[in-house]
């Protein structure tokens, strides 16, 4: 089974990286960009085959690991 977890920055947390990518972006002429918000992909390949073991496996993984609830967001999404 194929997993894909997108993390985000919660809404208000500050995002410099975003930022420095929509002056980057202005600078080679891409005008009309108002704001950028970058994150992070994490794709999976889980050997299990039930999905509500997977999705409570990758919470799991998430509130562990792979986002900092304090300030992401995470959205899973399952795949066969």
């Amino acid at each position: 089974m194929k997993a894909r977890v997108t993390v985000t920055l919660k809404t208000g947390v500050l995002d410099p990286q975003g930022k420095a990518i929509q002056h980057a972006l202005s600078a080679l002429g891409f005008s009309g960009v108002n704001d950028v918000r970058q994150g992070k992909l994490i794709e999976l390949d889980l050997s299990g085959t039930d999905a509500d073991t997977a999705r409570a496996d990758l919470e799991a993984m998430c509130e562990k690991l792979l986002a900092n609830t304090v300030i992401e967001n995470y959205a899973i999404e399952l795949a066969d």
